[in-house]
This record gives C-alpha cells, structure tokens and sequence, in this order.
C-alpha cells in the first residue's frame, strides 16, 4: 500500500474518533477522553492540522484539579460506560474541578512531549503564543508530581494505581496487587469460580474476546484498589500514609524525566524561569533513575514504594529509561542488548509489552504480550537519542507493516501480527501518520 493510502486510512480513524475539541479512543470501547491517549493523539495531528492539535491539549487542561494533577480521565457525560462519574465521584475531592466531571488519579506524563511537537509544526509566533497558554498548567502538573508523589524527596515518584501507569495489567504491578492487596471477598470469588456471576456486569468482554482482556479477579481487584482511593478523597498523602501498594514505576519516572527536560526547553523559548526547588527535582530525577538499576540482572525494575525492593517482573517499561535521555551510554547498550533478544523482544514484529521467555507472557492478552504502537513510538525516539538508529529503524517498519496489514488495531500480536483489542484506535493511527511524515 503507498504511503498516501496508509496516511489517509490512519486520518480517517482520527476523523471518525474526534468529537470536536478531543478525541475518543476508539468507539464502543473507550468514549471518555484519556490523558495521554490525547498525547499521542495531538502528535499525530500536528503532522496536517496544528491548530486541532493545539485544540485536543488545551481540551485536557480543562480538567486540571486545583492540586495541579492532570488527571487521567475526563468523563463524557453522555455515556452510561462502566468506568463512568458514578465509578469515581471524584466531587468528593476539594481539590476536584467544578463542573467538570473526571478521574482522581493520573496517567503517564507525556503531555509536555505533546505541547513541543505541537509547537514545532507552527510559526514562531503562533507556537510562543501556544506555549505561553499552556505553560502554567505544565508547571504545575509537574510541580504535583515532586509534591504529593515523591515523598522521600529522592526525585522518583510514586503511582498508586495500575491504571496510572495506563498499563492496566502489566506484571508488576499484578504481582504486586495479588501478593499484598487481594481482599479476602475476591479470594473467596477464586477460589468458588464465581466469575460468572460477575461477568456479566464487564461491558469490555462484549466488544473484545475475554481471553484478550484482564481476568475477572484482577478486574475486580482494580476497582477495589480505585473504590479505596476514593475513600480517601484522592488524597495522595493520606493514600500513601497506609499504602497496601504503590510503586515507583520505571516506565512512569522513565517518561517525567523526559518531559522535565521538554518543559525546561518549553521555559526557555518563552524566557521563563523554572521554580528552584522544582529544578532540583528534575536534577535528582535524573539521578534517581539509577536506583531502579539491578546490576545483578543487568536490567531496570520498578520498586515497592514502602520496602524499597525491586519487583523482578520484567515488562516492556524496563526498556523505556532509553526514552527518558537520563541513562548513560553504557546503559544504553545493555538495554538493546536485552532488546535485541529473540528469546525475549526482538519477535517478528517487535516489541512485546512482556518478554515471551516470561511465565506471565501471553500474546493477545492485553499489556501482557502484545506489541503496542505507542510503546514502539516511545522506543523508537529513544534509540535514536542514543544512536541506535538500525534498531529504531526496525520497529519503525515494523509497526508499519502492521498498520497496513491490519489497520489501526489497538494492539498486535507480537509473535505473528494478529490484530487484536478495539478498532479504529485513536493512538495507533496518531503515531503512524507521525512515523509516516516525519523527517528522514
């Protein structure tokens, strides 16, 4: 397929997901707007509309909690989806936005990444101006982050949910859940095989097959954690004073380290100071990275917040510090090395979110194997920060020719390409239509 066809199918499903200020995910699936979700999005519509690009971004700051939290859902409040107001009551929150109803927690924070390639697909003064209406906001998310979730003041911060990673299933953060947060009713509910009587109620299994998606048990374990963080009023300090679990996340630190240093180029087009004690942060972020280093595996982990131990589930997050610029050269290579793998990442059509020498590895089942295009975009750009230009080239082409063999899927088989999950996916498109024009 020519690459004008490839880019008008990818604008097609960006055009039949917007909603006229942001744009949904994918139809039936996913009507509410996600955060990083519109990240991606806007990237992919700087490449020929700049200005719904900047459209779709200041759509997300709308939602911004006083706290300064960008957070990780904004509800359409036409849809009757599960995962709706009435889940999150997010209200209860002094902290919460009038009139807008959204969720209480965060997702990965790309936005600042989003707001530079918007920037650059404009003129000058259009991209100062653009840059200028949205600069507080950034600062203040990002000044959130080393407030409320860094409490050891060591410049890693801390996530409290799986949903905040936007990897809802990924290895980690399972173990974790099912070792120190499982409630005894759920126990129960395994232990019965009970499931049935709960499936019924998942509206996500009736638009994807359920051998694709989370199992009932962790599904219900996800919204036992969320229903105890609404409990708490979303209150990151009072949630982290009795944490059963929370993690320093590796992809999440991995991408605020990279958007600090975006947010800090964004501060000097505009002749802007970052606040000191928010420089310092970033200065330790980059540092602390490092503390998510086992020499002994040769490889990154994300750490349990309370007992400082690493959780040795490898997952695709454990590549990203590539994508964060903070790690040396030597570094660099080792993670490519791993990457390179064929017993672990380097498939037909790499990269699996887990490595197939994993016992959890399963190659449609949701962030447990299945390669993503937004994983592969993130890889990608941080291959080439460090010079690895073949390999970035390689998954480059890769989720190519899977987006020309099988459309704008929401993830794909690593192993032989099958599409899988929800269709027409928003990101997907996004990120092959910037693949496609971007620079040689």
């Amino acid at each position: 397929m020519r690459k004008a066809q490839l880019l008008d199918q990818a604008k097609a499903v960006l055009k039949s997901n917007d909603l006229g200020t942001w744009t949904r995910p994918a139809p039936g699936l996913y009507p509410h707007q996600w955060l990083w979700d519109s990240c991606f999005v806007a990237i992919g519509l700087a490449r020929y509309d700049a200005k719904r690009a900047r459209k779709e971004l200041m759509s997300l700051v709308r939602g911004q909690w006083l706290s300064g939290m960008l957070p990780h859902m904004i509800f359409d409040e036409q849809s009757n989806h599960f995962t709706g107001p009435h889940v999150w009551q997010s209200h209860i929150s002094p902290a919460a936005p009038l009139g807008i109803e959204t969720s209480g927690i965060t997702q990965p924070p790309v936005l600042a990444e989003a707001v530079w390639r918007v920037g650059e697909s404009m003129g000058r003064t259009d991209r100062l101006e653009f840059f200028s209406e949205i600069f507080a906001a950034l600062l203040r998310y990002h000044g959130w982050f080393y407030r409320e979730r860094d409490l050891h003041g060591d410049g890693l911060v801390v996530s409290i949910h799986p949903w905040e990673t936007g990897m809802d299933n990924t290895p980690p953060w399972i173990e974790e859940m099912t070792h120190n947060a499982m409630p005894m009713w759920i126990k129960l509910i395994h232990k019965l095989r009970l499931y049935p009587l709960f499936d019924i109620f998942r509206q996500d299994t009736r638009l994807v097959p359920a051998s694709e998606r989370i199992n009932t048990s962790i599904s219900l374990l996800l919204f036992h954690a969320q229903r105890r963080l609404r409990r708490k009023k979303y209150d990151s300090l009072e949630i982290l004073r009795r944490s059963h679990f929370s993690i320093n996340d590796v992809l999440v630190n991995s991408i605020l380290i990279r958007n600090n240093r975006i947010l800090e180029n964004i501060a000097h087009e505009l002749d802007e100071e970052i606040p000191a004690d928010l420089r310092q942060s970033f200065n330790k972020a980059r540092l602390a990275l490092e503390e998510l280093w086992c020499e002994e595996d040769r490889q990154y982990y994300c750490r349990n917040f309370v007992t400082r131990e690493w959780i040795k589930s490898p997952y695709i997050g454990a590549l990203l510090p590539l994508y964060s610029g903070a790690i040396s050269k030597d570094r660099a290579r080792q993670l490519v090395k791993t990457l390179k793998d064929d017993l672990k990442y380097w498939t037909k059509y790499p990269v699996p979110s887990v490595p197939i020498s994993s016992p959890g590895y399963h190659h449609l089942r949701y962030w447990q194997g299945p390669a993503w295009i937004n994983t592969n975009w993130l890889l990608i750009d941080g291959l080439r920060q460090y010079g690895f230009f073949k390999e970035a080239e390689a998954i480059k082409r890769s989720s190519l020719r899977l987006f020309e063999q099988h459309g704008s899927r929401e993830y794909f088989s690593a192993i032989d390409g099958t599409p899988s999950g929800a269709k027409d996916f928003s990101w997907t498109a996004a990120l092959i239509i910037d693949l496609l024009l971007e620079k040689p």
